[in-house]
């Protein structure tokens, strides 16, 4: 990692640390647009978090997929709820398609963005301001819609149901999936890899029978287990961020799906009761694992998908 793509994550995990508590992100996905504004907004002053993929000269960052990866990692990692994810996706959109008008707005975070590629469930649709479809085949930007917000297990992550109304090709689909695929990947690895150190804390500080019950040799093996499993997810997904494709993607959202579900699921277990509670951090770990798993493709779609270029 180049010392200036540390330094970016540096900062977005000082901001996180400051001002996206476990209380912090509560307060964020119960409020009116789902997160919180004033920690959006430095991220987009301090960080240019919005602004990363666009052009120095179209007002902004000039940076690369990876940069805008390396700070949803670091969101993932505390389950902070932003609209960076839509509004990256929007960006790359329009860039594909030469529509540069939207994108200084977008840039700056005055503006909200998502990417449709299912109207049922599209990322901050209530609160989006560009939205353009992408299914494959061509870019639709929707000037007017109706979203309608759903009721979701994760309240993390704020989806609506979106209908369009009036609508403009704008070009061809550059495989805005796939990039969709590894940006989620991304914030998956940040929250597996937080989740993993949260169950680790516990278990030194859980006494049962007189001892930590990270003592017992039985779960050292299950969290030395899970460690190879979120390093092995992020070394794939490093890797298809570095050179990106149709099976890159497909391969970063399997492995980082199934490392994210299999920590939440022994996160639950070696946690107890408690786990489950509303108080417990770790139920809402649980239930980023099982939504995101169901967005941009399950794991088991991807895999099917890879099986197809094999057989």
């Amino acid at each position: 990692m180049s010392e200036e793509r540390q330094m970016l994550r540096e900062t977005v995990a000082a901001l996180v640390d400051k001002h996206a508590s476990p209380e912090a992100v509560r307060a964020a996905m119960e409020s009116e647009r789902g997160y919180d504004e004033k920690l959006w907004t430095l991220l987009c002053e301090q960080v240019g978090a919005a602004a990363l993929v666009v052009p120095e000269e179209l007002g902004g960052a000039g940076g690369e997929l990876a940069d805008a990866a390396v700070v949803l990692e670091e969101l993932g990692k505390a389950l902070v709820p932003t609209p960076l994810l839509g509004t990256t996706l929007a960006e790359l959109a329009l860039l594909a398609a030469g529509e540069h008008e939207p994108l200084e707005g977008l840039a700056e975070g005055a503006s909200i963005g998502t990417v449709v590629f299912d109207a049922e469930n599209v990322l901050n649709g209530d609160v989006a301001d560009v939205v353009i479809a992408a299914d494959g085949e061509n870019l639709t930007r929707w000037a007017t819609f109706t979203a309608t917000p759903k009721s979701t297990m994760d309240l993390t992550r704020r989806l609506s149901a979106v209908i369009p109304g009036d609508t403009t090709v704008i070009g061809s689909d550059p495989g805005l999936a796939d990039t969709a695929a590894l940006l989620m990947a991304a914030e998956q690895i940040g929250a597996a890899s937080r989740c993993l150190d949260l169950t680790v804390t516990y278990t030194k500080d859980r006494v049962q029978f007189g001892r930590p019950i990270g003592s017992f040799q039985a779960l050292k093996h299950r969290m030395a287990d899970l460690y190879v499993k979120v390093a092995s997810a992020r070394a794939v997904v490093n890797d298809a961020i570095a050179a990106p494709s149709a099976t890159s993607a497909s391969l970063a959202r399997y492995f980082a799906s199934e490392a994210l579900s299999a920590v939440t699921a022994e996160a639950i277990q070696m946690h107890g009761g408690i786990a489950i509670t509303w108080e417990s951090d770790i139920q809402l770990y649980f239930k980023r694992a099982h939504g995101s798993a169901q967005l941009l493709g399950s794991p088991r779609e991807h895999l099917r998908r890879l099986e197809a270029q094999v057989f």
